[in-house]
């Protein structure tokens, strides 16, 4: 049996998680496992519930095991790792998944070292069933390793956008099964107290987005980026960022690309002013299609890039703007 962690949002899974639910049914497809399981952690309000058991449903899970118990209101890594532990021993679970955001990277962490077992990190790919053999992403994406998973019980987290979520051929209606984990005081000692919703003027959407404009140093100054958000709202993409450019705080960091940021698969990305440095390329590598605007004919960006516009992005991006709005009407 294969076990998936699932992470939530305000409408029900996270599209990563949607993500490692298709990878890891394709998985169980190659081997000789009978399905796919999940389990969740912390309260559900009704109208979320609902959602996330369809969502679970259309991916063929069979059963759901939420985990609830006051202490798992707020997020504790090691008590969450502690939900899970249990999920997996009551599922008898031999793979344990989870997407590779922050959360679900801290977490699955936790639940190898309480395993005794190796953990595969932003996996990409299969490469053998038995035994399993799966290729990872290191060095910022740069690299493919190839890593042999021999566990009794074997974790690993899945690279976002490694699949494309799709729904199974058949849906399921799966049980749902509600426990309280063995939690000590030490599964509590870290965990979070209070949120504070930071005030920002946020245009991320980019785990989903079709259209992603880039911004990079190009952009010159906290006040250079109103012909790309002009761009961006033509297109009806959401706005991206360099590392630099949340460094210096010209934009939020809800908006960086890369490493440290999103990982994004637009349709199509607009990289403006960015040099394209190798944190930056593993987070948009995944893009089906890349247009890069800059100076430099021979920035790494540049030479990527499926289509490539040299030239000050101040002055390439209003002609761009100027076009799309005369087609518009």
């Amino acid at each position: 049996m294969i076990l998936v962690l699932i992470e939530t949002d305000d409408s029900g899974a996270t599209v990563t998680s949607l993500e490692t639910l298709t990878f890891a049914r394709n998985l169980a497809d190659l081997g000789d496992r009978p399905g796919v399981e999940a389990v969740v952690v912390g309260p559900l309000e009704a109208g979320l519930r609902h959602n996330l058991l369809a969502q679970l449903g259309e991916q063929a899970v069979l059963t759901v095991r939420h985990a609830t118990d006051d202490q798992l209101d707020q997020y504790s890594a090691a008590a969450w790792a502690a939900s899970v532990v249990t999920s997996a021993e009551a599922a008898t679970a031999d793979l344990v998944l989870a997407a590779g955001t922050p959360r679900g990277s801290e977490i699955m962490a936790h639940v190898a070292a309480r395993l005794g077992t190796a953990m595969a990190a932003n996996v990409v790919r299969v490469e053998q069933a038995e035994p399993l053999v799966v290729s990872r992403q290191v060095m910022g994406g740069a690299v493919f390793e190839e890593m042999r998973l021999d566990g009794d019980v074997n974790v690993m987290t899945v690279a976002g956008h490694a699949v494309d979520p799709k729904p199974a051929d058949s849906a399921t209606s799966p049980d749902v099964l509600e426990f309280s984990p063995s939690l000590t005081e030490a599964d509590l000692v870290t965990r979070v107290v209070r949120v504070e919703a930071e005030e920002r003027d946020d245009t991320s959407a980019l785990s989903s987005a079709r259209v992603v404009v880039g911004a990079g140093r190009g952009a010159g100054s906290a006040d250079g980026f109103d012909d790309l958000i002009e761009l961006t709202e033509l297109l009806g993409g959401v706005l991206g960022a360099s590392r630099v450019v949340t460094s210096l705080g010209w934009r939020p960091h809800a908006e960086q690309v890369g490493q440290t940021g999103s990982r994004i698969a637009p349709d199509v990305y607009i990289a403006c002013g960015i040099s394209g440095a190798i944190q930056h390329w593993a987070g948009c590598q995944g893009a089906k299609t890349i247009v890069a605007i800059n100076t430099d004919a021979d920035a790494p960006m540049v030479t990527k890039a499926d289509y490539a516009i040299i030239g000050d992005l101040h002055e390439i991006v209003p002609a761009i703007n100027a076009e799309l709005r005369r087609r518009l009407g």
